[in-house]
């Protein structure tokens, strides 16, 4: 059914247009048509009154597992889509290391159609770089592009043949994808669960040393010179990574990055006595790297925060901390901790608004995180004044596994709008 109504008396933020401004907006035939006054031949079936409330681009979410295909007991396209949704989420981003891997065009034009049916958050998928994430064979990336997939990336599953790596930056850059690294060298830490250093030694676990991911950067940055594929390193934690990124950014490289909401705000101590909610993969690791990944964001060295969602179901949990499964139920909080770390570094709603919307877009090279005029209506509505606890209870996603559950923020999503349609009565 086609919606036509108003967002009436709003501070209508868009970073995309520097616009910060008490206005409205109005929107017909799944777009923003007009902000301001009202077109002579516009007549809403309703008005939202949404004074004393943020209106910004729908938020774009660089890294949600949705768990469906091959894991539906952690989540399903349905139950996580409507929770992105109930958290301003308008459009996310599906790595390819789903049951079975996104390899193939059929497995991406499955999971596009699935979401299709949902009607709920906008899915992206991004393609496996090699065939089952084995690191050996190349994906047909040609093929994959025209079903749909929004970039390349072999996920988590490290590539250590450095030719393969290459020939795949080649193939990703003469298709004209952008390849998502994540930066870990194969084996260098294989075995660990938590940062190598004085903590993970106390607590007898296994650790990942912070130069497993500084030499994998090092070595996808002196392959992408070579190639000139467009490269993300996706989860940055380590505040030497982030400088050998603003480097090459400095010297021109096709680079972008972005970090994980909860590396921004938690660090090893808070494993505590091996608390298995702070399992996550790659790692929390120091406060110094901490400090430097906040620092990136300031500097333009990382340009986006993510929630690295990954939903589990809550035996995932409880057995001992190395054996658990790592991640983050991240969607719930992925807005409330940004609007924390914006009060924290003291920087204005535009800029924070800008990780989770218009650099997001630019990465993806999609036409979103925007409210000008004829532009898709993916639009979030915020009370900035409403104090709430994260609990079980108000989380919308299937997966609780949260280190911020009794964590109380201030603002919280109250409308969410996906191409025109207001789909927060879900929530």
């Amino acid at each position: 059914m086609t919606m036509k109504f108003s967002l009436k008396g709003g501070r209508v933020i868009d970073p995309a247009t520097q616009l910060d401004q008490v206005i409205d907006i109005h929107i017909a035939n799944k777009k923003i048509i007009a902000i301001g006054d009202a077109p002579a031949h516009f007549s809403a079936d309703w008005d939202i009154d949404v004074s004393h409330h943020i209106v910004c681009p729908g938020l774009i979410d660089l890294s949600v597992r949705l768990r469906e295909p091959g894991a539906e007991h952690k989540g399903t396209i349905i139950s996580e889509t409507r929770a992105a949704a109930c958290n301003g989420i308008t459009t996310l981003c599906c790595p390819p290391d789903t049951n079975p891997v996104i390899d193939t065009p059929a497995v991406a034009e499955l999971l596009q159609k699935r979401a299709e049916e949902a009607g709920m958050t906008k899915v992206l998928p991004l393609a496996a770089l090699t065939q089952g994430l084995a690191g050996q064979h190349l994906a047909s990336m040609g093929d994959l592009k025209e079903a749909g997939c929004i970039g390349v990336s072999n996920a988590t599953s490290p590539i250590e043949n450095t030719e393969v790596l290459r020939h795949a930056m080649e193939y990703a850059a003469n298709v004209d994808m952008t390849i998502f690294l994540h930066a870990q060298d194969a084996w260098l830490g294989r075995a660990g669960c938590v940062h190598e250093g004085a903590y993970s030694v106390r607590l007898g676990l296994a650790g990942i040393p912070e130069e497993s991911e500084v030499i994998d950067v090092a070595r996808n940055l002196l392959l992408i010179e070579l190639t000139g594929v467009k490269a993300h390193f996706c989860r940055l934690t380590s505040g030497r990574s982030v400088a050998m990124i603003a480097d090459a950014r400095s010297r021109g490289l096709p680079v972008t990055a972005d970090v994980s909401a909860h590396h921004l705000f938690l660090t090893d101590l808070d494993i505590g006595e091996y608390n298995s909610q702070c399992h996550v993969h790659p790692p929390l690791r120091s406060e110094r790297d901490k400090i430097g990944l906040r620092q990136g964001l300031l500097n333009g060295a990382i340009q986006a925060v993510c929630s690295d969602h990954q939903p589990h179901e809550a035996d995932a949990k409880l057995t001992p901390f190395a054996l658990t499964a790592a991640g983050i139920s991240g969607l719930d909080s992925l807005l409330p901790l940004c609007l924390q770390l914006a009060t924290e570094l003291k920087v204005d709603l535009s800029t924070m608004l800008s990780w989770l919307t218009t650099q997001p877009a630019h990465i993806l090279g999609i036409s979103a995180g925007s409210l000008a005029i004829n532009s898709p209506a993916d639009i979030c509505v915020i009370n900035p004044h409403l104090e709430w606890t994260l609990t079980e209870d108000t989380m919308q996603s299937i997966g609780r596994n949260s280190p911020f559950l009794g964590w109380t923020f201030m603002g919280k999503v109250v409308h969410t709008v996906i191409d025109g349609r207001l789909v927060s009565t879900v929530c």
